[in-house]
């Protein structure tokens, strides 16, 4: 799982999954909804991006969104090795 560290570092990591999944931007773009050019402008300038989009555009791609405090052990280790014991 990729760790997000700086907004910077989000649009190509979206790029990559989406070239990952032989998906041009227009195909993106139009189970999006939005144009070509929205989809380019969320892989150059995702930190600039509502999080509405960015968060359409995971669930299309097949990306977690995962949000956890600094320090914490990976979210990969906390769904496999939960803390609660039932």
């Amino acid at each position: 799982m990729d760790a997000i560290r700086a907004p910077e570092e989000l649009g190509a990591l979206l790029r990559a999954a989406r070239i990952r999944q032989r998906l041009t931007q227009a195909q993106v773009a139009s189970q999006l909804g939005v144009s070509t050019q929205a989809v380019s402008k969320l892989e150059s300038r995702a930190g600039r991006a509502s999080f509405d989009r960015i968060h359409r555009l995971c669930l299309l791609l097949g990306i977690a969104i995962v949000l956890q405090p600094k320090g914490t052990r990976s979210a990969k280790e906390a769904t496999t090795r939960p803390d609660i014991e039932w």
